[in-house]
């Protein structure tokens, strides 16, 4: 079965390659990259800044004339998004702070001391080559973002009456959780960066749609009590600083 939806991937991924189409925004000219996803309902549209392109989502069965003529009206927002200040990018290494849960961990890294990070007051100890030491951190953060989400999800989902059959971790650009109608969630680990009120903001967010998978009013009802003030905050937070949660570089 995972033979043939990894077949099927492929093959969406290869079409969608065929179906891209420029966009001219002022004077310039921008990629749009389509990817037709199974479990999207409606168009989305983002700006890949470091890439300079579109990405394009939208349902597998979905016209592309249409969704061509829908991009086209979003030019307007498009050079909004263009225009916006973009955090510099901030690549891990020794001596650098991190954004780390509202505050900052300095990169204190010693080959002499143990692979795994860890942390001692405001600073992240770490060991082994620095040529890895990005991807070992990276390692370590993945660690720790499924350590709180896994049972901070099933808890809020126990309490809602709901049922949650699974809990992961990824570095999506277009989203800070998802939620799949067989129950399964997953989140951006660059989340364990954030303060704990905004994880608490997206795991209200993502338990809310095992209920309804959707954004109408009862799923928003349903995650503003959830998510109580913190949820407010948290939506607040990441659209002024989640963008510098994208820009820190672990390669």
């Amino acid at each position: 079965m995972q033979d043939r939806l990894s077949i099927i991937s492929l093959i969406a991924v290869s079409e969608a390659a065929a179906e891209d189409f420029p966009l001219a925004v002022g004077d310039l000219v921008l990629p749009v990259r389509v990817l037709r996803h199974p479990a999207s309902r409606r168009l989305r549209l983002r700006l890949d800044a470091p890439k300079g392109e579109l990405k394009l989502t939208l349902p597998p069965r979905h016209s592309l004339a249409r969704a061509r003529s829908w991009v086209e009206q979003q030019r307007d927002w498009v050079m909004t998004q263009l225009d916006r200040p973009r955090p510099r990018p901030l690549r891990v290494s020794p001596g650098v702070t991190l954004p780390w849960q509202g505050s900052g961990l300095l990169i204190a890294w010693d080959p002499a001391l143990p692979r795994q990070p860890q942390i001692d007051g405001t600073t992240l100890r770490v060991g082994g080559p620095d040529q890895t030491l990005g991807q070992r951190i990276a390692r370590w953060m993945k660690g720790c973002a499924l350590a709180e989400f896994d049972p901070a999800t099933r808890s809020m989902a126990q309490q809602a009456g709901l049922n949650v059959t699974r809990v992961g971790v990824g570095d999506p650009r277009a989203r800070w959780g998802s939620c799949s109608s067989s129950g399964a969630i997953r989140y951006s680990w660059r989340l364990a960066m954030a303060p704990a009120f905004v994880r608490h903001a997206i795991v209200a967010h993502e338990v809310a749609h095992l209920a309804h998978m959707n954004h109408g009013p009862a799923f928003h009802q349903l995650a503003d009590r959830l998510g109580g003030e913190k949820g407010r905050l948290g939506r607040e937070w990441l659209r002024t600083h989640g963008a510098a949660l994208h820009a820190v570089d672990f390669s």
